[in-house]
């Protein structure tokens, strides 16, 4: 007997061999069968989707949850395109601390809405003696008062307060790390969250490190929200590589730095595991600290690199020889080139086909870098809400030649390259749907058109977030398509975004997201 069997849908599987089915049985959390292999089975269940379209339940390879869920919780000034405005909302968050030394967090800093960034000076004026903290909205960046200042080490480079990159992992070392229980917290109302829009499993895109760890016990904190039942979805997690240390392993293993006990990818379960090990090579263009070959249209530098290109070498070879997939954050063109030519050397020193070794954004790709992608089996994660949201600046900052090289689409297909897509979550909307949008008509918030050549079919957008995202997280032989043997993991739409109009789809409904074949909203 099946637990449940959900009929009178149009099921987009996702496998090529079954496309489209009417009815999908359910036993045990698992895809029992499509169609005539269980139409006749008795089920102690059977749900009447109503004509509804259901596809597997989205995959976000790369979201950051417990960055998400603390800034829903934090005050911020995002959209204020004033400095007084932006101030006043300071004060009020610091008139709600209770002493004087009290560390306040803003949200949703970006220089481009002030025209400028904010000085630690300005503020002073506001600080009351507390120590001000203001995120940039990119996670690359922070503007920090005079109290701060004081605190770092010396040496730490700073424009008037404003602090990138490795500055920045200056500042963030200065706090108290935050509880498991309130990351626990954090991490739950994210989740939640990411359910609502149809994604039932996610990438945690870089735990315990400099950049965006949030404690040096941060998987414990995703252990205890599993034992809290606060994670609703699978959860897959990246390690920092900063993480990793020297270790004396056997000379047989050619293990030159590890974590702790030589954890690596791979470990964990269904529901909670340990991904791939993520290494940053430059920052962001938002806060045009990504690293390219040519300066920013009308600025002077080129952006930055995490570290000098031989230590990053170092760290993919390591990672890589430590027997990890590797996540390697790149989003100019001249920090692609260093993640390729590591991820080349590696693979010659130690072949290992299977690793499925990643870069995630591929922001900005030469045309002669995709051979390279392809070559070498790396796969582009991509964030098409970034060119949603942000493309008219993107497309300004990188110029006429460059502009249609970022975010591709069409490129990495043509190339044979997987194409992955995930959000970023909170950099971005976190909406699969509307990213998929995008993906198709490759137009701005405000309609202008960005490369659009690199525009991809509806069917190649929904792979993207289903199958595509299974196989980058070695999900594939249990999620990504709606075939029997695989979790009942599934999203329940109000209309097919195969049929809708382009500009629709970022609209549909989703009515339902089932994990194990459990509804996120239990039915009377």
């Amino acid at each position: 007997m099946l637990c449940t069997r959900l009929t009178n849908a149009r099921f987009l599987t996702m496998d090529p061999d079954h496309p489209v089915a009417r009815d999908l049985g359910i036993w045990q959390g698992r895809i029992a069968g499509l169609d005539e292999a269980v139409t006749s089975l008795p089920a102690r269940e059977t749900v009447d989707l109503q004509g509804a379209t259901v596809l597997p339940g989205f995959i976000d390879a790369h979201v950051h949850l417990a960055w998400t869920g603390f800034k829903q919780n934090t005050p911020s000034i995002a959209g204020r395109t004033r400095v007084d405005d932006v101030l006043a909302i300071v004060a009020e968050a610091v008139a709600r601390t209770r002493a004087p030394g009290d560390w306040v967090s803003i949200a949703g800093y970006d220089q481009r809405a002030l025209g400028r960034h904010l000085t630690a000076a300005e503020l002073d004026r506001v600080s009351d003696g507390r120590k001000l903290y203001l995120l940039h909205d990119s996670g690359h960046g922070c503007v920090v008062n005079t109290a701060v200042l004081d605190l770092l080490p010396a040496g730490i480079p700073h424009e008037s307060g404003f602090l990138a990159e490795q500055a920045m992992g200056a500042a963030r070392a200065l706090r108290l790390p935050h509880s498991q229980e309130d990351l626990a917290a954090a991490i739950g109302r994210a989740a939640r969250t990411c359910l609502s829009e149809g994604v039932t499993a996610c990438a945690e895109a870089g735990i315990g490190g400099a950049l965006f760890g949030h404690s040096p016990v941060e998987l414990g904190a995703y252990q205890l929200a599993v034992d809290k039942d606060l994670l609703p979805l699978r959860v897959q997690l990246m390690v920092s590589a900063d993480r990793l240390r020297p270790v004396a392993a056997h000379e047989t293993d050619g293990i030159p730095r590890a974590l702790d006990l030589g954890l690596r990818t791979g470990f964990g379960d269904d529901r909670l595991s340990v991904g791939a090990l993520k290494v940053y090579t430059d920052g962001g263009m938002m806060a045009r600290t990504a690293a390219l070959t040519s300066p920013y249209e009308g600025l002077d530098h080129a952006g930055q690199l995490q570290d000098d290109p031989d230590v990053l070498t170092g760290l993919i070879v390591d990672g890589h020889l430590a027997g990890w997939q590797l996540a390697v954050h790149a989003i100019g063109d001249r920090a692609a080139d260093i993640a390729l030519d590591a991820i080349e050397r590696a693979q010659r020193l130690r072949p290992r086909p299977e690793a499925r070794h990643r870069i995630e954004h591929a922001g900005l790709i030469r045309p002669d870098q995709l051979p390279r992608f392809a070559r070498l089996g790396v796969s582009a994660v991509v964030q098409p809400s970034f060119l949603r949201y942000f493309g008219d600046d993107y497309a300004s900052v990188m110029g006429a030649e460059r502009a249609p090289w970022m975010y591709r689409g069409r490129a990495f297909l043509d190339h044979g390259i997987p194409l992955v897509g995930s959000s970023d979550r909170p950099v971005a909307d976190g909406s699969p749907l509307r990213a998929v949008q995008f993906m198709v008509e490759r137009a701005s918030a405000t309609g202008q058109l960005i490369g659009p050549d690199e525009a991809i079919t509806v069917d190649q957008a929904l792979h993207a977030y289903t199958a595509a995202g299974a196989r980058a997280c070695h999900w594939e032989d249990r999620l990504g398509s709606l075939t029997p043997g695989k979790h009942a993991d599934l999203v329940v739409l109000g209309d097919d975004p195969r049929r809708a109009d382009p500009s629709r789809i970022g609209d549909i409904e989703v009515v339902e997201t089932y994990v194990d074949g459990r509804p996120s909203r239990p039915r009377d």
